[in-house]
């Protein structure tokens, strides 16, 4: 049943664009209305009609321990009681920046604000300012947010000029964007041989996870590393997805390549709206009111925050175990697809991240992920909802677990997994 998250959906789309405050959020791709979620705990999630589910969203990847854990819910009220706000510096700042420092020492320094798409806007603003160049290089199919110079993916052809994805940006926000293929050497190679001394920096998805989950091909971070200390580029790793889900130091400790700067957003909130940009002192020594590069935030450094990130990272910190165990239920369920289904699936996996793609193509970019039979998606997602098992409702997005997941509600989902996949191929 549905009928109560129907009728929120019909009153939503009055007041609020398309009823969501999300575009992924409306079901538009998988032919349903949206569930509207009255609570969760754990691993589970239930709407406002009732329906409890196994959660394989987790709020977009923050929910790591799962949803409402008591340690963290905990801390989270007690400083609600000393106040929401104050617009000054707080002890918990400094305390997040050193966690943050300690976990991923490439962020020697680092800013808080409000978002990833704050952070990653704000990372590039720092990396122009820090090279005296304008030219940013990102690639197609990787998502920064929705900040206007990033909107913008190839045209023609993956080495043509940028062209806006959104309306509302103007072309010549997106003149200096740069875009080329994941894991394709080659056209990096021919845009810094293009551009060898207009490249400010290289911003990328250590693993993508906005065209659903892409994985690096093997050598290809170590050879984005090099290409930009060989032009005098920055490399910017985006781990808002990855930060602190594919290892306590994100994927850059995974895959063992350090970046000039990072950023982070979700898990480093611990579900609260946060999100951070750091990197080396002599770099982040170019932010006002140190440096030239202007940027500011009235919540940046929230309190509320801040408490819910210190918590979860104090979690995180002091049971690394989570990680294996996350892997390898990941790896069941990967596991489980590839078996039931064979080549007419394609399975990708990175920790606990995971995308089943309705292709036979090796999904290793955007154009082999849009390969993907979206409507075959649809109606393997609609028969996992049917069975109380929530997965994000577009081909192109993870599924995130979390330490919450039981081996038995895995092992349900398998099952789950495995007929839907009979039916559906």
């Amino acid at each position: 049943m549905d009928t109560k998250s129907k009728e929120l959906f019909e009153a939503a789309k009055r007041h609020i664009p398309g009823g969501v405050n999300s575009p992924v959020r409306a079901y538009g791709s998988v032919g349903r209305a949206p569930r509207f979620i009255a609570s969760a705990h754990g691993s589970r999630i239930v709407d406002v009609d009732g329906n409890e589910m196994i959660d394989y969203v987790c709020s977009w990847g923050p929910g790591i321990l799962g949803h409402a854990h008591p340690q963290v819910i905990a801390q989270v009220q007690k400083a609600c009681g000393d106040g929401l706000s104050f617009g000054a510096p707080t002890e918990k700042e400094v305390r997040l920046a050193e966690l943050i420092a300690e976990l991923v020492p490439s962020m020697e320094v680092s800013r808080l604000v409000s978002s990833g798409t704050e952070a990653v806007m704000s990372a590039i603003r720092v990396a122009r300012g820090f090279t005296k160049r304008d030219k940013i290089l990102k690639f197609k199919g990787c998502y920064h947010g929705h900040s206007d110079g990033l909107l913008v993916k190839a045209g023609s052809g993956a080495l043509t000029t940028s062209v806006p994805d959104s309306a509302g940006v103007p072309a010549d926000y997106t003149k200096n964007t740069l875009v080329a293929r994941y894991n394709d050497r080659a056209s990096v190679e021919a845009l810094f041989e293009s551009n060898p001394q207009e490249i400010a920096a290289v911003v990328v998805e250590p693993v993508a996870a906005n065209m659903g989950v892409v994985l690096p091909a093997p050598g290809f971070l170590e050879f984005l590393r090099e290409i930009t200390k060989k032009y005098g580029a920055l490399l910017i790793f985006d781990e808002v997805i990855t930060g602190f889900r594919l290892a306590l130091g994100g994927a850059q400790e995974y895959y063992h390549v350090t970046p000039d700067m990072t950023t982070l957003g979700k898990i480093v909130g611990g579900g609260m709206p946060i999100g951070a940009y750091g990197g080396r002192r002599e770099i982040m020594e170019m932010v006002s009111p140190v440096g030239p590069v202007y940027q500011a935030g009235t919540l940046s450094g929230n309190p509320i925050a801040t408490t819910a990130g210190i918590g979860t990272l104090e979690i995180l910190k002091a049971d690394p175990g989570i990680y294996r165990r996350l892997e390898k239920k990941a790896g069941q369920i990967a596991e489980t697809a590839r078996r039931a289904a064979g080549s007419r699936v394609w399975v990708n996996q990175a920790g606990s991240l995971i995308s089943i793609f309705f292709t036979s193509e090796k999904v290793t970019d955007y154009e082999t992920a849009l390969s993907s039979n979206t409507a075959k998606y649809a109606r393997y997602f609609g028969l996992l909802l049917d069975q109380g098992i929530y997965t994000a409702p577009s081909q192109f997005e993870a599924m995130f677990l979390s330490d919450a997941h039981t081996q038995e509600e895995v092992e349900r989902t398998c099952q789950v997994i495995e007929s839907a996949l009979a039916e559906v191929c």
